[in-house]
């Protein structure tokens, strides 16, 4: 790796620097029981940087979004919007308040095989430069570029 570009971990590190203070948002993971039915907890939090979460220990990529929700009882066109509307009351009946984000599904990204010049989850080293891949339909960016803008829209008036 180039040794001028900046390390992903170096990079990671200065915006939770930057985010300190900055509103976080819920991880959490689905759980089933038999007396409690599906439902989605809360096991921790992180900032939501695009297809990037940052822990103040881990980076994560997004999968699922959810905004916990009372399904309600109203009738659906689509089945997708049933199922939706039912994610939403899961992450209800999990703990999370109403109208709150919870992310199901993250992936832990390997910051070390980034920094090593390879590729994890949406972080990978093109052409020398730690690069983020940040839409399925979108291309490279690099990461730096990236993170400035995010870090930005999460914390205004900074």
């Amino acid at each position: 790796m180039d040794e001028v570009a900046p390390r992903a971990s170096l990079l990671l590190a200065d915006a939770r620097r930057a985010l300190v203070g900055a509103p976080r948002e819920g991880l959490g993971e689905e759980k089933v029981s038999r007396w409690r039915g599906r439902r989605i907890v809360r096991v921790g939090e992180a900032w939501h940087l695009g297809v990037l979460l940052l822990t103040d220990a881990h980076t994560l990529a997004t999968a699922e979004v959810v905004r916990a929700a009372d399904p309600g009882r109203r009738g659906y066109t689509a089945e997708s919007a049933r199922a939706r509307a039912e994610r939403r009351g899961e992450a209800l009946r999990g703990g999370f308040a109403e109208g709150e984000v919870a992310h199901v599904g993250w992936s832990a990204i390997d910051v070390e095989a980034v920094d090593a010049g390879g590729a994890s989850g949406p972080l990978a080293v093109v052409d020398g430069v730690v690069s983020v891949h940040w839409s399925t339909a979108g291309g490279w960016m690099p990461l730096e570029a990236y993170l400035r803008e995010r870090v930005e829209l999460l914390s205004p008036g900074r």
